[in-house]
């Protein structure tokens, strides 16, 4: 039986430890982030992740005081760029922005060198964007319901361009042909970037793609627009219809983009990411930018990681019977 006297020399001990351990913690925390913080974007340059990540990147790094840094890692749908960060050290300085690819790998992919649901901490959602259907300039439709008589008239002779199996143009191209009732030629690309240029090239004929990156080539005249995919038109491109108003009842897809540090990250950093994001979802330019792109950011409680978490569970549940359904696999 332990003695008072040992009880009390035990609990000094403690005591006295715990300080020692405490210190260390909260420097850690306090000094985050101690060096430049480099944001993974899973895609090409140029493309909508990639410039929904830089707007945010820039403000970030005023309110974080260093550097943050975007990195492109693209390939095979964005998982390459996600395992980076899922196996990098989770010290809140190797982070990851991502599209709806998130709540869509867990069901397109069998077999992955990470875990694509328990590898990350979710630090907040950042911004729901529209979808477009568009066409090269000389593509013979002129609205939705010509576009649908092609792609049901010549199908495959019809290309279908995306960013890779998983990326958002890839699942819209996929509803699209459902909503269709037929199937094209899809063409992947390392990211809607390349696949863009080719589109305005004329190399392929189709993209459905977000109005981060079709916004300004539609207005342009670069390409032909046919519909907004959404339930309301939207404010950037108000001449645009709605797929619903041009012949597709229902057809409604648009991407959200979330911010997340490696599983095991501390949650005070990932707090600390969370309150910079809410930082820069807040600025004016940003605002406006993304204004201009056709999106708006989420809610301050909608940036924040229990929001993120459930929001990101929920569409993982969502999009699981509609592959499963459609038995399109990325591997």
């Amino acid at each position: 039986m332990i003695s008072m006297t040992r009880r009390r020399a035990l609990a000094l001990a403690t005591a006295l430890a715990a300080p020692a351990l405490l210190p260390g913690t909260a420097r850690a925390q306090a000094n985050y982030p101690n060096r430049p913080v480099t944001i993974i974007v899973p895609f090409a340059a140029g493309g909508p992740t990639d410039v929904v990540s830089r707007l945010v990147a820039e403000v970030m790094a005023r309110d974080l005081g260093q550097p943050v840094v975007v990195e492109n890692v693209g390939g095979a749908g964005g998982t390459l760029g996600a395992q980076r960060v899922a196996q990098a050290r989770p010290d809140g300085h190797t982070l990851l922005i991502h599209h709806i690819g998130m709540g869509t790998t867990p069901s397109l992919y069998r077999r992955l060198a990470y875990d694509p649901v328990n590898g990350f901490e979710a630090a907040g959602l950042i911004t729901e964007v529209p979808m477009t259907i568009i066409a090269k300039k000389d593509f013979p439709a002129n609205n939705l319901a010509e576009l649908v008589q092609v792609m049901r008239q010549r199908k495959l002779e019809v290309n279908l361009a995306n960013a890779g199996v998983g990326a958002a143009s890839h699942i819209c191209g996929l509803l699209l042909q459902a909503a269709v009732q037929t199937q094209v030629t899809t063409v992947p690309y390392r990211g809607t970037g390349p696949a863009m240029t080719d589109l305005i090239g004329g190399t392929v004929d189709l993209l459905c793609d977000q109005t981060t990156n079709t916004t300004q080539q539609i207005t342009s005249g670069a390409v032909k627009a046919f519909a907004v995919t959404t339930s309301a038109r939207n404010s950037a491109l108000p001449n645009l219809p709605t797929a619903s108003e041009a012949g597709l009842p229902g057809f409604e897809v648009s991407v959200w983009h979330g911010l997340y540090a490696p599983k095991g990250t501390d949650a005070a950093i990932v707090n600390r990411l969370s309150r910079a994001l809410q930082v820069a979802l807040r600025d004016e330019r940003l605002i406006a930018r993304f204004a201009e792109l056709g999106t708006t950011p989420v809610s301050q409680e909608q940036a924040t990681p229990e929001a993120h978490r459930r929001y990101w569970q929920a569409d993982i549940a969502k999009w699981r019977p509609i592959i499963q359904a459609a038995g399109q696999y990325a591997d």
